[in-house]
Protein backbone atom coordinates (compact mmCIF):
# COMPACT_ATOMS: atom_id res chain seq x y z
CA UNK A 1 0.00 0.00 0.00
CA UNK A 2 2.37 2.68 0.94
CA UNK A 3 4.70 1.39 -2.45
CA UNK A 4 1.51 2.23 -4.56
CA UNK A 5 0.91 5.75 -2.70
CA UNK A 6 4.15 6.50 -3.34
CA UNK A 7 4.40 5.80 -6.80
CA UNK A 8 0.70 7.67 -7.59
CA UNK A 9 2.61 10.75 -5.98
CA UNK A 10 5.98 10.36 -7.62
CA UNK A 11 3.87 9.72 -10.94
CA UNK A 12 2.40 13.10 -9.70
CA UNK A 13 5.85 15.09 -9.58
CA UNK A 14 7.49 13.84 -12.96
CA UNK A 15 4.23 15.27 -14.40
CA UNK A 16 3.77 18.36 -13.07
CA UNK A 17 6.01 19.69 -15.32
CA UNK A 18 4.15 19.16 -18.48
CA UNK A 19 0.96 20.07 -17.03
CA UNK A 20 0.46 23.54 -18.22
CA UNK A 21 1.85 24.07 -21.64
CA UNK A 22 4.86 26.03 -22.75
CA UNK A 23 5.54 28.70 -25.78
CA UNK A 24 6.66 27.18 -29.16
CA UNK A 25 10.08 26.91 -30.67
CA UNK A 26 9.78 26.36 -34.34
CA UNK A 27 9.37 30.07 -35.08
CA UNK A 28 6.54 30.27 -38.17
CA UNK A 29 4.08 27.78 -36.74
CA UNK A 30 3.86 30.16 -33.41
CA UNK A 31 1.44 32.63 -32.82
CA UNK A 32 3.55 34.24 -30.49
CA UNK A 33 1.38 37.21 -30.29
CA UNK A 34 -1.57 35.06 -29.20
CA UNK A 35 -3.55 36.92 -26.81
CA UNK A 36 -4.19 35.03 -23.20
CA UNK A 37 -6.96 32.06 -23.50
CA UNK A 38 -9.65 32.31 -21.56
CA UNK A 39 -9.41 30.58 -18.56
CA UNK A 40 -11.92 27.97 -17.45
CA UNK A 41 -10.57 27.13 -13.95
CA UNK A 42 -12.83 28.23 -10.84
CA UNK A 43 -12.17 28.72 -7.60
CA UNK A 44 -15.41 28.75 -6.52
CA UNK A 45 -17.81 28.03 -9.33
CA UNK A 46 -17.56 31.42 -11.20
CA UNK A 47 -16.32 31.10 -14.44
CA UNK A 48 -13.34 33.55 -15.42
CA UNK A 49 -12.70 34.65 -19.32
CA UNK A 50 -9.94 36.67 -20.72
CA UNK A 51 -10.27 39.53 -22.39
CA UNK A 52 -10.68 39.99 -26.49
CA UNK A 53 -12.84 38.14 -28.67
CA UNK A 54 -13.45 34.91 -27.40
CA UNK A 55 -15.46 33.34 -29.94
CA UNK A 56 -15.30 29.63 -31.54
CA UNK A 57 -12.35 28.33 -33.02
CA UNK A 58 -14.31 26.17 -35.42
CA UNK A 59 -15.73 29.25 -36.36
CA UNK A 60 -12.52 29.89 -38.70
CA UNK A 61 -14.47 28.17 -41.48
CA UNK A 62 -16.85 30.79 -42.06
CA UNK A 63 -14.09 33.21 -42.62
CA UNK A 64 -12.72 34.32 -46.18
CA UNK A 65 -9.41 32.91 -47.07
CA UNK A 66 -7.61 35.77 -46.32
CA UNK A 67 -9.39 36.72 -42.92
CA UNK A 68 -8.62 32.61 -41.45
CA UNK A 69 -4.95 33.49 -40.60
CA UNK A 70 -5.91 36.70 -38.85
CA UNK A 71 -8.74 35.13 -37.16
CA UNK A 72 -6.42 32.17 -35.89
CA UNK A 73 -3.83 34.79 -34.50
CA UNK A 74 -6.21 36.75 -32.33
CA UNK A 75 -8.94 34.61 -31.10
CA UNK A 76 -7.81 33.18 -27.60
CA UNK A 77 -10.14 30.15 -28.43
CA UNK A 78 -7.74 29.06 -31.02
CA UNK A 79 -4.61 29.50 -28.86
CA UNK A 80 -2.39 26.36 -28.71
CA UNK A 81 -0.14 26.56 -25.25
CA UNK A 82 1.60 23.31 -25.47
CA UNK A 83 3.13 21.30 -28.22
CA UNK A 84 6.22 22.03 -30.22
CA UNK A 85 4.39 23.15 -33.14
CA UNK A 86 1.32 25.39 -34.00
CA UNK A 87 -0.88 23.35 -36.02
CA UNK A 88 -3.49 25.94 -36.84
CA UNK A 89 -1.46 28.48 -37.94
CA UNK A 90 0.29 25.62 -40.03
CA UNK A 91 -2.83 25.30 -41.81
CA UNK A 92 -4.24 28.67 -41.97
CA UNK A 93 -0.82 31.29 -42.38
CA UNK A 94 1.95 28.87 -43.03
CA UNK A 95 0.31 27.18 -46.12
CA UNK A 96 -1.90 28.49 -48.78
CA UNK A 97 -5.86 27.26 -48.70
CA UNK A 98 -5.20 25.52 -51.71
CA UNK A 99 -2.97 23.00 -49.90
CA UNK A 100 -5.13 22.63 -47.14
CA UNK A 101 -6.13 18.86 -48.25
CA UNK A 102 -2.70 18.43 -48.56
CA UNK A 103 -1.57 19.56 -44.76
CA UNK A 104 -4.50 17.67 -43.44
CA UNK A 105 -3.36 14.37 -45.21
CA UNK A 106 0.65 14.86 -43.51
CA UNK A 107 -1.25 15.60 -40.05
CA UNK A 108 -2.63 12.49 -40.63
CA UNK A 109 0.24 10.49 -41.58
CA UNK A 110 1.86 12.40 -38.51
CA UNK A 111 -0.90 11.77 -36.01
CA UNK A 112 -0.55 7.48 -37.21
CA UNK A 113 3.73 7.94 -36.85
CA UNK A 114 3.24 10.02 -32.82
CA UNK A 115 1.21 6.54 -32.18
CA UNK A 116 3.77 4.60 -33.59
CA UNK A 117 6.17 6.87 -30.95
CA UNK A 118 3.55 6.32 -27.80
CA UNK A 119 3.78 2.54 -28.94
CA UNK A 120 7.32 1.97 -29.10
CA UNK A 121 8.34 4.18 -26.45
CA UNK A 122 6.02 2.57 -23.87
CA UNK A 123 6.46 -1.18 -25.09
CA UNK A 124 10.35 -1.60 -25.27
CA UNK A 125 11.37 1.31 -22.67
CA UNK A 126 8.88 2.34 -20.52
CA UNK A 127 7.52 -1.06 -19.34
CA UNK A 128 10.58 -2.76 -19.11
CA UNK A 129 12.33 0.05 -17.03
CA UNK A 130 8.90 -0.12 -14.76
CA UNK A 131 9.37 -4.01 -14.87
CA UNK A 132 12.98 -3.33 -13.39
CA UNK A 133 11.92 -1.06 -11.05
CA UNK A 134 9.07 -3.50 -9.47
CA UNK A 135 12.12 -6.32 -9.40
CA UNK A 136 14.69 -3.76 -7.18
CA UNK A 137 11.39 -2.40 -4.70
CA UNK A 138 10.62 -6.56 -4.22
CA UNK A 139 7.07 -5.68 -5.07
CA UNK A 140 4.79 -9.11 -5.39
CA UNK A 141 3.62 -10.01 -8.51
CA UNK A 142 -0.21 -8.55 -7.74
CA UNK A 143 0.60 -5.48 -6.52
CA UNK A 144 3.01 -4.49 -9.80
CA UNK A 145 0.24 -5.69 -11.96
CA UNK A 146 -2.27 -3.51 -10.80
CA UNK A 147 0.31 -0.54 -10.34
CA UNK A 148 3.79 -0.81 -12.78
CA UNK A 149 2.13 -2.86 -15.47
CA UNK A 150 -1.15 -1.24 -16.10
CA UNK A 151 1.04 2.33 -15.78
CA UNK A 152 3.05 0.88 -18.45
CA UNK A 153 0.67 -0.61 -20.47
CA UNK A 154 -2.35 2.87 -20.02
CA UNK A 155 0.75 5.38 -20.31
CA UNK A 156 -0.32 6.55 -23.23
CA UNK A 157 -3.93 6.62 -22.38
CA UNK A 158 -2.53 8.24 -19.05
CA UNK A 159 -0.76 10.64 -20.04
CA UNK A 160 -2.71 12.21 -23.22
CA UNK A 161 -5.39 12.39 -20.47
CA UNK A 162 -3.09 14.82 -18.47
CA UNK A 163 -2.39 16.40 -21.31
CA UNK A 164 -6.35 16.62 -22.81
CA UNK A 165 -7.06 17.84 -18.75
CA UNK A 166 -4.23 21.03 -18.90
CA UNK A 167 -6.27 23.13 -21.30
CA UNK A 168 -10.40 23.03 -20.63
CA UNK A 169 -10.83 23.32 -24.46
CA UNK A 170 -9.51 19.75 -25.04
CA UNK A 171 -10.61 18.26 -21.53
CA UNK A 172 -13.92 16.99 -23.98
CA UNK A 173 -10.59 15.08 -25.62
CA UNK A 174 -10.05 13.38 -22.54
CA UNK A 175 -13.09 12.33 -21.71
CA UNK A 176 -13.90 10.70 -25.25
CA UNK A 177 -10.95 9.29 -25.27
CA UNK A 178 -11.02 7.65 -21.73
CA UNK A 179 -14.80 6.65 -22.05
CA UNK A 180 -14.53 5.51 -25.98
CA UNK A 181 -11.59 3.40 -24.95
CA UNK A 182 -13.63 1.89 -22.32
CA UNK A 183 -16.33 0.88 -24.27
CA UNK A 184 -13.48 -0.62 -27.63
CA UNK A 185 -11.81 -2.72 -25.12
CA UNK A 186 -15.10 -3.46 -23.29
CA UNK A 187 -16.85 -4.94 -26.22
CA UNK A 188 -14.61 -5.34 -29.84
CA UNK A 189 -11.29 -6.90 -27.37
CA UNK A 190 -13.35 -8.66 -24.87
CA UNK A 191 -15.66 -9.89 -27.56
CA UNK A 192 -12.84 -10.49 -29.87
CA UNK A 193 -11.77 -12.56 -27.38
CA UNK A 194 -14.68 -15.06 -26.82
CA UNK A 195 -14.97 -15.73 -30.67
CA UNK A 196 -10.43 -16.54 -30.92
CA UNK A 197 -11.44 -18.91 -28.47
CA UNK A 198 -13.68 -19.56 -26.51
CA UNK A 199 -13.66 -20.00 -22.21
CA UNK A 200 -14.72 -19.98 -18.78
CA UNK A 201 -14.37 -16.45 -16.84
CA UNK A 202 -12.66 -16.00 -13.97
CA UNK A 203 -15.39 -15.03 -11.89
CA UNK A 204 -14.39 -13.34 -8.56
CA UNK A 205 -11.51 -11.18 -10.46
CA UNK A 206 -14.16 -10.31 -13.10
CA UNK A 207 -16.73 -9.06 -10.87
CA UNK A 208 -14.20 -7.41 -8.62
CA UNK A 209 -12.93 -5.64 -11.80
CA UNK A 210 -16.67 -4.88 -13.02
CA UNK A 211 -17.91 -3.36 -9.92
CA UNK A 212 -14.90 -1.04 -9.46
CA UNK A 213 -15.24 -0.07 -13.10
CA UNK A 214 -18.69 0.69 -12.85
CA UNK A 215 -18.24 3.01 -9.78
CA UNK A 216 -15.19 4.90 -11.50
CA UNK A 217 -17.92 5.79 -14.62
CA UNK A 218 -20.89 6.69 -12.18
CA UNK A 219 -18.15 9.03 -10.68
CA UNK A 220 -17.06 10.32 -13.80
CA UNK A 221 -20.70 10.62 -14.55
CA UNK A 222 -21.63 12.52 -12.06
CA UNK A 223 -18.60 14.83 -12.71
CA UNK A 224 -20.07 15.80 -16.13
CA UNK A 225 -23.62 16.24 -14.58
CA UNK A 226 -22.13 19.26 -12.46
CA UNK A 227 -19.82 20.15 -15.25
CA UNK A 228 -16.57 20.52 -12.76
CA UNK A 229 -14.47 18.19 -10.75
CA UNK A 230 -13.22 19.40 -7.21
CA UNK A 231 -10.44 18.95 -5.53
CA UNK A 232 -12.49 16.47 -3.48
CA UNK A 233 -13.67 14.79 -6.14
CA UNK A 234 -10.00 14.49 -7.99
CA UNK A 235 -8.77 12.91 -4.97
CA UNK A 236 -11.90 10.65 -4.19
CA UNK A 237 -10.18 9.11 -7.89
CA UNK A 238 -7.25 8.43 -6.63
CA UNK A 239 -8.14 7.17 -3.57
CA UNK A 240 -10.46 4.88 -5.03
CA UNK A 241 -7.22 3.18 -7.40
CA UNK A 242 -5.58 2.57 -4.08
CA UNK A 243 -8.51 1.04 -2.35
CA UNK A 244 -8.53 -1.23 -5.25
CA UNK A 245 -4.94 -2.13 -5.15
CA UNK A 246 -5.78 -3.02 -1.86
CA UNK A 247 -8.64 -4.94 -2.70
CA UNK A 248 -6.84 -6.99 -5.24
CA UNK A 249 -3.75 -7.99 -2.82
CA UNK A 250 -6.17 -8.99 0.12
CA UNK A 251 -8.43 -10.76 -2.15
CA UNK A 252 -5.52 -12.51 -3.69
CA UNK A 253 -3.93 -13.36 -0.37
CA UNK A 254 -6.82 -14.74 0.59
CA UNK A 255 -7.28 -16.96 -2.82
CA UNK A 256 -3.94 -18.44 -1.91
CA UNK A 257 -4.79 -19.19 1.25
CA UNK A 258 -7.63 -20.82 0.61
CA UNK A 259 -5.57 -23.20 -1.90
CA UNK A 260 -3.06 -24.09 0.29
CA UNK A 261 -5.91 -25.11 3.00
CA UNK A 262 -7.60 -27.02 0.39
CA UNK A 263 -4.51 -29.18 -1.23
CA UNK A 264 -1.44 -30.83 0.22
CA UNK A 265 1.56 -29.59 -0.18
CA UNK A 266 3.29 -30.79 -3.16
CA UNK A 267 5.73 -33.46 -3.93
CA UNK A 268 9.78 -33.16 -4.14
CA UNK A 269 9.27 -34.31 -7.82
CA UNK A 270 6.02 -32.49 -8.35
CA UNK A 271 6.95 -28.79 -7.40
CA UNK A 272 4.12 -26.44 -6.85
CA UNK A 273 3.48 -23.94 -9.73
CA UNK A 274 1.14 -21.79 -8.35
CA UNK A 275 0.47 -18.36 -9.63
CA UNK A 276 -0.02 -14.98 -7.86
CA UNK A 277 -3.14 -14.32 -10.12
CA UNK A 278 -6.57 -15.58 -9.23
CA UNK A 279 -7.12 -15.86 -13.23
CA UNK A 280 -5.36 -19.58 -12.63
CA UNK A 281 -3.45 -18.61 -16.12
CA UNK A 282 0.42 -19.11 -15.86
CA UNK A 283 3.25 -19.42 -17.56
CA UNK A 284 7.32 -20.68 -16.77
CA UNK A 285 8.81 -19.00 -18.81
CA UNK A 286 12.70 -19.04 -18.73
CA UNK A 287 13.33 -15.25 -20.38
CA UNK A 288 17.24 -15.65 -20.15
CA UNK A 289 17.14 -18.48 -22.71
CA UNK A 290 15.91 -15.91 -25.08
CA UNK A 291 19.55 -13.76 -24.13
CA UNK A 292 21.67 -16.56 -23.83
CA UNK A 293 24.07 -16.35 -26.65
CA UNK A 294 24.63 -19.51 -29.44
CA UNK A 295 28.63 -19.04 -28.79
CA UNK A 296 30.97 -18.52 -26.17
CA UNK A 297 31.31 -14.24 -26.90
CA UNK A 298 34.72 -12.91 -27.17
CA UNK A 299 35.25 -9.66 -25.10
CA UNK A 300 34.18 -6.63 -27.06
CA UNK A 301 36.10 -3.28 -27.16
CA UNK A 302 34.59 -0.07 -26.28
CA UNK A 303 33.77 1.17 -29.46
CA UNK A 304 32.23 -2.28 -30.63
CA UNK A 305 30.22 -2.48 -27.20
CA UNK A 306 28.91 1.06 -28.36
CA UNK A 307 28.25 -0.11 -31.97
CA UNK A 308 25.79 -3.35 -30.89
CA UNK A 309 24.02 -1.12 -28.19
CA UNK A 310 22.44 1.58 -30.88
CA UNK A 311 21.43 -1.14 -33.43
CA UNK A 312 18.10 -1.73 -33.02
CA UNK A 313 18.34 -4.40 -35.73
CA UNK A 314 18.28 -7.96 -35.95
CA UNK A 315 19.67 -9.04 -39.65
CA UNK A 316 18.47 -12.63 -38.49
CA UNK A 317 14.97 -12.04 -37.77
CA UNK A 318 15.01 -9.06 -40.84
CA UNK A 319 15.40 -11.93 -42.98
CA UNK A 320 13.07 -14.36 -41.21
CA UNK A 321 10.01 -11.84 -41.32
CA UNK A 322 7.06 -10.89 -43.91
CA UNK A 323 7.51 -7.97 -45.91
CA UNK A 324 4.88 -6.00 -43.84
CA UNK A 325 6.50 -7.04 -40.27
CA UNK A 326 9.66 -5.24 -42.29
CA UNK A 327 7.47 -2.05 -43.26
CA UNK A 328 6.48 -1.40 -40.06
CA UNK A 329 9.78 -2.15 -38.89
CA UNK A 330 11.47 0.36 -40.94
CA UNK A 331 9.33 2.84 -40.06
CA UNK A 332 10.01 2.48 -35.72
CA UNK A 333 13.67 2.08 -36.76
CA UNK A 334 14.43 6.01 -36.78
CA UNK A 335 12.27 6.36 -33.17
CA UNK A 336 14.11 2.89 -31.84
CA UNK A 337 17.60 5.04 -32.64
CA UNK A 338 16.94 8.08 -30.73
CA UNK A 339 15.37 6.57 -27.77
CA UNK A 340 18.73 4.14 -27.18
CA UNK A 341 20.25 7.15 -27.58
CA UNK A 342 18.82 8.74 -24.79
CA UNK A 343 16.63 6.39 -22.48
CA UNK A 344 18.69 3.40 -20.69
CA UNK A 345 16.66 0.44 -20.09
CA UNK A 346 17.85 -2.38 -17.25
CA UNK A 347 16.54 -5.79 -17.95
CA UNK A 348 16.85 -7.67 -14.71
CA UNK A 349 16.10 -11.03 -16.77
CA UNK A 350 19.46 -10.67 -18.07
CA UNK A 351 22.78 -11.82 -16.81
CA UNK A 352 24.58 -8.47 -17.33
CA UNK A 353 20.93 -6.87 -16.82
CA UNK A 354 21.80 -4.79 -19.88
CA UNK A 355 24.50 -2.72 -18.49
CA UNK A 356 26.32 -1.05 -22.47
CA UNK A 357 28.93 1.08 -19.96
CA UNK A 358 29.75 3.56 -23.10
CA UNK A 359 26.10 3.80 -23.73
CA UNK A 360 24.91 4.12 -20.48
CA UNK A 361 27.93 6.58 -19.53
CA UNK A 362 25.86 8.77 -22.53
CA UNK A 363 22.57 8.70 -21.21
CA UNK A 364 24.05 10.50 -17.94
CA UNK A 365 24.18 13.16 -20.84
CA UNK A 366 21.75 12.86 -23.13
CA UNK A 367 18.83 11.46 -20.57
CA UNK A 368 18.82 14.95 -18.34
CA UNK A 369 18.84 16.75 -21.90
CA UNK A 370 15.69 15.57 -23.13
CA UNK A 371 14.17 16.12 -19.94
CA UNK A 372 14.69 19.84 -19.91
CA UNK A 373 13.66 20.34 -23.50
CA UNK A 374 10.80 18.14 -22.79
CA UNK A 375 9.65 20.23 -20.34
CA UNK A 376 7.17 22.95 -20.92
CA UNK A 377 7.81 21.92 -24.62
CA UNK A 378 11.66 23.61 -24.21
CA UNK A 379 11.01 26.68 -22.50
CA UNK A 380 13.41 25.78 -19.23
CA UNK A 381 15.65 24.24 -21.39
CA UNK A 382 16.73 27.81 -23.55
CA UNK A 383 16.33 30.17 -20.53
CA UNK A 384 19.51 31.66 -20.51
CA UNK A 385 21.32 32.10 -17.14
CA UNK A 386 22.20 35.65 -16.95
CA UNK A 387 20.98 36.07 -20.41
CA UNK A 388 24.10 34.00 -21.78
CA UNK A 389 24.59 31.18 -20.73
CA UNK A 390 21.33 28.17 -21.86
CA UNK A 391 20.25 25.91 -18.98
CA UNK A 392 20.48 23.02 -21.62
CA UNK A 393 23.96 23.55 -21.89
CA UNK A 394 25.10 23.70 -18.07
CA UNK A 395 22.71 20.18 -18.24
CA UNK A 396 24.87 19.03 -20.86
CA UNK A 397 28.35 19.66 -19.02
CA UNK A 398 26.75 18.44 -15.56
CA UNK A 399 26.38 15.08 -17.61
CA UNK A 400 29.58 15.00 -19.11
CA UNK A 401 31.02 15.67 -16.34
CA UNK A 402 29.10 12.61 -14.12
CA UNK A 403 29.34 10.23 -17.16
CA UNK A 404 33.09 10.66 -17.34
CA UNK A 405 33.17 9.41 -13.76
CA UNK A 406 30.68 6.90 -14.04
CA UNK A 407 33.29 5.49 -17.04
CA UNK A 408 36.23 5.48 -15.39
CA UNK A 409 34.57 4.21 -12.06
CA UNK A 410 33.24 1.28 -13.87
CA UNK A 411 33.95 -1.86 -16.29
CA UNK A 412 32.34 -3.27 -19.72
CA UNK A 413 31.99 -6.75 -18.37
CA UNK A 414 30.41 -5.86 -15.29
CA UNK A 415 27.61 -3.90 -13.89
CA UNK A 416 28.09 -1.70 -11.52
CA UNK A 417 25.98 -1.98 -7.76
CA UNK A 418 24.53 1.49 -8.30
CA UNK A 419 22.99 0.36 -12.22
CA UNK A 420 19.56 0.07 -10.41
CA UNK A 421 19.59 3.55 -10.80
CA UNK A 422 19.57 3.71 -14.65
CA UNK A 423 15.94 2.20 -14.26
CA UNK A 424 14.94 4.95 -12.64
CA UNK A 425 16.24 7.11 -14.85
CA UNK A 426 14.84 5.15 -18.13
CA UNK A 427 11.69 5.67 -16.37
CA UNK A 428 11.64 9.43 -16.20
CA UNK A 429 13.18 10.00 -19.60
CA UNK A 430 10.58 7.87 -21.39
CA UNK A 431 7.87 8.96 -19.81
CA UNK A 432 8.98 12.42 -21.33
CA UNK A 433 8.94 11.15 -24.33
CA UNK A 434 5.66 9.93 -24.15
CA UNK A 435 4.07 12.88 -22.59
CA UNK A 436 5.79 14.98 -25.39
CA UNK A 437 4.68 13.05 -28.21
CA UNK A 438 1.04 12.65 -26.10
CA UNK A 439 1.00 16.65 -26.41
CA UNK A 440 1.37 16.78 -29.92
CA UNK A 441 -1.63 13.48 -30.44
CA UNK A 442 -4.07 16.37 -28.44
CA UNK A 443 -2.77 19.30 -30.61
CA UNK A 444 -3.20 17.65 -34.13
CA UNK A 445 -6.53 15.91 -33.10
CA UNK A 446 -7.77 19.70 -31.45
CA UNK A 447 -6.81 21.14 -35.37
CA UNK A 448 -8.75 18.73 -37.02
CA UNK A 449 -11.79 19.33 -35.05
CA UNK A 450 -11.35 22.77 -36.66
CA UNK A 451 -10.83 21.94 -39.73
CA UNK A 452 -13.73 19.62 -40.06
CA UNK A 453 -16.05 21.35 -37.25
CA UNK A 454 -15.91 18.09 -34.97
CA UNK A 455 -16.37 17.72 -31.38
CA UNK A 456 -13.14 17.28 -29.09
CA UNK A 457 -15.42 14.31 -27.71
CA UNK A 458 -16.30 12.60 -30.82
CA UNK A 459 -12.26 12.52 -31.92
CA UNK A 460 -11.61 10.99 -28.17
CA UNK A 461 -13.50 8.44 -28.65
CA UNK A 462 -12.74 7.67 -32.35
CA UNK A 463 -9.18 8.34 -33.39
CA UNK A 464 -7.53 9.00 -29.52
CA UNK A 465 -9.16 6.12 -28.31
CA UNK A 466 -8.71 3.65 -31.23
CA UNK A 467 -5.06 4.91 -31.73
CA UNK A 468 -4.23 4.29 -27.54
CA UNK A 469 -6.40 1.29 -27.52
CA UNK A 470 -4.84 -0.79 -30.79
CA UNK A 471 -1.90 -2.06 -28.84
CA UNK A 472 -3.85 -3.61 -26.23
CA UNK A 473 -6.11 -4.96 -28.62
CA UNK A 474 -3.90 -7.03 -30.67
CA UNK A 475 -1.50 -8.22 -27.14
CA UNK A 476 -4.68 -9.77 -25.72
CA UNK A 477 -6.25 -11.27 -28.76
CA UNK A 478 -2.76 -12.78 -29.57
CA UNK A 479 -2.48 -13.89 -25.65
CA UNK A 480 -6.10 -15.17 -26.24
CA UNK A 481 -5.28 -17.43 -29.77
CA UNK A 482 -2.00 -18.86 -27.37
CA UNK A 483 -4.17 -20.39 -24.86
CA UNK A 484 -4.49 -17.78 -21.84
CA UNK A 485 -8.28 -16.19 -22.63
CA UNK A 486 -8.84 -16.32 -18.95
CA UNK A 487 -5.66 -13.62 -18.73
CA UNK A 488 -6.55 -10.97 -21.53
CA UNK A 489 -9.62 -11.18 -20.50
CA UNK A 490 -8.87 -9.95 -17.08
CA UNK A 491 -6.48 -7.40 -18.70
CA UNK A 492 -9.42 -5.90 -20.66
CA UNK A 493 -11.18 -4.62 -17.74
CA UNK A 494 -8.52 -4.30 -14.92
CA UNK A 495 -6.22 -1.66 -17.34
CA UNK A 496 -9.37 0.49 -17.65
CA UNK A 497 -9.74 0.89 -14.11
CA UNK A 498 -6.41 2.52 -14.43
CA UNK A 499 -6.68 4.33 -16.99
CA UNK A 500 -10.16 5.98 -15.70
CA UNK A 501 -9.19 6.50 -12.24
CA UNK A 502 -5.96 7.88 -12.75
CA UNK A 503 -6.54 9.57 -16.01
CA UNK A 504 -9.08 12.03 -14.61
CA UNK A 505 -7.84 11.81 -10.93
CA UNK A 506 -4.01 12.62 -12.20
CA UNK A 507 -5.05 14.92 -14.87
CA UNK A 508 -7.57 17.42 -13.06
CA UNK A 509 -5.34 17.32 -9.65
CA UNK A 510 -2.53 18.60 -11.46
CA UNK A 511 -4.35 21.61 -12.78
CA UNK A 512 -5.51 22.68 -9.42
CA UNK A 513 -3.21 25.17 -7.54
CA UNK A 514 -3.85 26.75 -4.50
CA UNK A 515 -7.04 29.11 -4.93
CA UNK A 516 -8.25 27.12 -7.73
CA UNK A 517 -10.06 24.17 -6.11
CA UNK A 518 -12.52 23.17 -9.59
CA UNK A 519 -11.67 22.15 -13.53
CA UNK A 520 -14.83 23.05 -15.17
CA UNK A 521 -15.30 20.45 -17.41
CA UNK A 522 -17.65 21.06 -20.97
CA UNK A 523 -19.91 17.79 -21.44
CA UNK A 524 -20.38 19.16 -25.42
CA UNK A 525 -24.14 18.95 -25.70
CA UNK A 526 -25.93 15.25 -26.21
CA UNK A 527 -23.05 13.16 -27.26
CA UNK A 528 -21.02 12.87 -23.94
CA UNK A 529 -24.16 11.92 -22.36
CA UNK A 530 -24.54 9.16 -25.17
CA UNK A 531 -21.24 7.90 -24.60
CA UNK A 532 -21.44 7.66 -20.85
CA UNK A 533 -24.82 6.02 -21.20
CA UNK A 534 -23.44 3.64 -23.82
CA UNK A 535 -20.05 2.60 -21.42
CA UNK A 536 -22.64 2.42 -18.54
CA UNK A 537 -25.06 0.39 -20.67
CA UNK A 538 -21.97 -2.02 -22.06
CA UNK A 539 -20.75 -3.10 -18.20
CA UNK A 540 -24.02 -3.78 -17.17
CA UNK A 541 -24.89 -5.99 -19.95
CA UNK A 542 -21.86 -8.31 -19.19
CA UNK A 543 -21.98 -7.76 -15.73
CA UNK A 544 -25.37 -9.51 -15.71
CA UNK A 545 -25.49 -11.35 -19.22
CA UNK A 546 -21.62 -13.19 -17.49
CA UNK A 547 -23.16 -14.43 -14.71
CA UNK A 548 -26.29 -16.06 -16.32
CA UNK A 549 -24.22 -17.80 -18.58
CA UNK A 550 -22.46 -19.21 -15.42
CA UNK A 551 -18.91 -17.36 -17.12
CA UNK A 552 -19.36 -19.44 -20.19
CA UNK A 553 -18.75 -16.90 -22.73
CA UNK A 554 -18.62 -18.02 -26.03
CA UNK A 555 -18.76 -16.90 -29.69
CA UNK A 556 -22.27 -15.80 -29.15
CA UNK A 557 -21.16 -13.21 -26.25
CA UNK A 558 -18.50 -12.15 -28.54
CA UNK A 559 -21.08 -11.40 -31.57
CA UNK A 560 -23.29 -9.58 -29.10
CA UNK A 561 -20.22 -7.46 -27.90
CA UNK A 562 -19.14 -6.37 -31.06
CA UNK A 563 -22.83 -5.83 -32.51
CA UNK A 564 -23.26 -3.04 -29.51
CA UNK A 565 -20.15 -1.27 -30.48
CA UNK A 566 -21.39 -0.97 -34.24
CA UNK A 567 -24.75 0.28 -33.05
CA UNK A 568 -23.08 2.47 -30.94
CA UNK A 569 -20.48 3.53 -32.93
CA UNK A 570 -23.15 4.59 -35.61
CA UNK A 571 -25.50 6.19 -33.14
CA UNK A 572 -22.37 8.50 -31.87
CA UNK A 573 -22.05 9.90 -35.46
CA UNK A 574 -25.20 10.31 -36.10
CA UNK A 575 -25.31 12.60 -32.77
CA UNK A 576 -22.25 14.45 -34.19
CA UNK A 577 -23.74 15.05 -37.13
CA UNK A 578 -27.00 16.21 -35.80
CA UNK A 579 -29.24 13.45 -37.52
CA UNK A 580 -29.75 12.56 -34.09
CA UNK A 581 -30.98 15.30 -31.69
CA UNK A 582 -32.99 16.54 -28.77
CA UNK A 583 -33.96 19.91 -28.11
CA UNK A 584 -32.83 20.96 -24.88
CA UNK A 585 -29.49 19.85 -26.26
Amino acid sequence: MASATLWLFSLAWVAAGQASAGGSLLGAWDAADTPGSALHVEPSGSRVQASGPDVDCKEVGKQNSTQRCSFIQNNPDCRMDGGFLNYLNGVFCVFPAALQPLVVTLYALWLLYLFVILGVTAEKFFCPNLSAISTTLKLAHNVAGVTFLAFGNGAPDVFSAVVAFSDPRTAGLAIGALFGAGIFVTTIVAGGIALVRPFTAASRPFLRDAVFYMVSVFLTFVALYFEKVSLAEALSYLCLYIFYVATVVVSTWLHKRQRRERLAPPSPAEPDLGTDSEDGDSSSVDYREEYRPLLPSQEESTRQLLASALNPLDHRKWRRKPCCWRLLKATQLPVELVLLLTVPVVDPDREDRNWKRPLNCLHLATGPLVCVLALKSGSYGFYKIQGAFPVWGLVVLGGAALALVVFCMTRNEEPPRFHFVFAFLGFLVSAMWINAAATEVVNILRTLGVVFSLSNTVLGLTLLAWGNSIGDMFSDLTMARQGYPRMAFSACFGGIIFNMLVGVGLGCLLQMTSGKLAVKLDPAGLLVWVLAGALGLSLVFSFLSVPAQRFQLGRGYGCCLIAYYLVFLTVALLTEFRVIRISTF
